[in-house]
């Protein structure tokens, strides 16, 4: 059996794994340790051999310590009151104009996501926050849910972003520059979900109405409030790519600022520190364990010599790159109906990546390539978490609004899933947006 077939056995038992609901980290663990003793001539010796290194060599990396530290940023944001000043702020510049209400909310989830890394996070944390105000401003449900649930999917995309770092491992890349590049889609994708608001809202002006216009005195005031949280952004993004710290400095200097902006601003005490802590552990743990599935599955597909053999057909194949590139973005698209953002990243990067910097793109140089392919891929695999079956951010902000039918949620994500694909065509066809920042700071 070739490579690619016994590959793609491993997958479709990992999908019946994932079918009966097994949780993806086990399955990934399984599949890959049966992977493993199939390619090793059902020997079980070389399988506990490399089971006694396995958890050391991946939970002793260095560059892991980020993810923790992130997550504990992302915890002290949401624990310490700083998304209610964040949709106040954006909501005193934009809550006058139709529709203004949900475009403060999306702003607000951008960011939110440049302090939390995460778009469960920020979909569950706004979406109690903003809410109450729509509802009390009497928008439709399907518009206050459906721009919640896509706005929370900005928290990965706004940097610090969990999944980037996983890539940045994965592919030995500058997460500094992962970073760096992710600012400007992600202000494009915030950009695009205001659009389809005021579309829908011109299209039907009943479902966002107006809201009060606010002086220019109470907006200095919010801009004074969250002012701090803008600057632990650019604080922890320019000092990672500027060199002034690694990115596990920059994490501990913004969790450290998080965490007294959470008692000073937030009123966070003891009873929600200990929630902060045991939130981060558990995230924490949950991660590594998808890590460590990964990492075995990987290790058998390594054996089964699928991803070299993969890059050499495509690339043999003759096939436009354009249309491997689509092939792969639409495999994403399908992956999300069964698993999330972070198993997509673990389970198909070490497949995908050799693919892609086989082939030729516009020219570009393996490392803008690298960091191309990781916003793409970032962009699609967040599709996931507001398409059904899954949509994670959908199920999240529903059962917020427990009065909103899910199917009128579902139905209002539709246009902003809409945007989502004109921003990836558009992303696809000019890297240049990506990199536009990291050439600027480079030079």
């Amino acid at each position: 059996m070739s490579g690619i077939a016994s590959g793609m056995t491993l997958f479709s038992a990992l999908m019946l794994l994932l079918l009966v609901r097994v949780p993806i980290g086990v399955a990934m663990f399984m599949i890959g340790a049966t992977g493993y003793v199939w390619f090793t001539g059902w020997e079980w010796t070389p399988l506990l051999n490399s089971l006694k290194n396995l958890a050391y060599a991946r939970l002793s990396n260095y560059d892991l310590i980020v993810i923790p530290l992130f997550l504990l940023m992302g915890q002290f944001a949401t624990h310490g009151g700083l998304s209610r000043s964040l949709f106040r702020f954006v909501s005193a510049f934009l809550g006058h104009m139709r529709g203004g209400i949900a475009m403060a909310a999306v702003g607000a989830c951008a960011a939110f996501g440049a302090i939390c890394g995460s778009s469960l996070a920020t979909a569950a944390t706004m979406g109690q926050v903003a809410l109450p105000e729509l509802e009390r401003a009497k928008y439709s449900g399907s518009l206050a849910t459906g721009a919640l649930a896509a706005g929370g999917t900005l928290g990965i995309m706004i940097p610090p972003s969990v999944p980037l770092v996983i890539y940045a491992i994965l592919t030995q890349e500058s997460i500094g520059k992962l970073f760096m590049a992710a600012v400007v889609p992600g202000v494009i994708a915030m950009v695009g979900y205001m659009v389809v608001i005021q579309i829908m809202v011109r299209l039907n002006p009943g479902s966002g109405p107006a809201g009060p216009r606010v002086g220019w005195g109470e907006r200095v005031r919010s801009l004074l409030v969250v002012l701090p949280v803008l600057l632990v952004f650019v604080v922890v993004i320019v000092g990672i790519y500027g060199g002034w710290a690694n990115p596990t400095e920059a994490a501990a200097i913004g969790a450290a600022a998080c965490g007294v902006l959470a008692v000073v601003n937030g009123g966070l005490r003891w009873r929600g520190l200990w929630h902060v802590g045991l939130g981060t552990a558990q995230t924490t743990a949950m991660i590594f364990l998808v890590l460590l599935g990964a990492d075995q599955l990987n290790t058998a597909l390594a054996l089964s010599q699928m991803p070299t053999e993969l890059a050499a057909w495509v690339k043999d194949a003759g096939f436009p790159p354009l249309l491997v590139m689509t092939a792969i973005l639409l495999v994403y698209v399908l992956l999300g109906c069964v698993m999330d953002s972070l198993a997509m990243i673990l389970l198909t990067i070490p497949v995908f990546y050799p693919v892609v910097m086989g082939l030729d793109f516009w020219g570009l140089s393996p490392t803008d390539k690298s960091i191309w392919f990781g916003i793409l891929a970032l962009m699609v695999v967040e599709i996931g978490l507001v398409h059904p079956p899954v949509g994670m951010n959908v199920y999240v902000i529903n059962r917020i609004a427990r009065n909103v039918p899910l199917t009128e949620t579902f139905k209002g994500v539709v246009p902003f899933l809409l945007s989502d694909f004109v921003r990836i065509a558009v992303l696809l066809f000019f890297p240049v947006l990506s990199l536009v920042l990291v050439r600027t700071f480079q030079t």
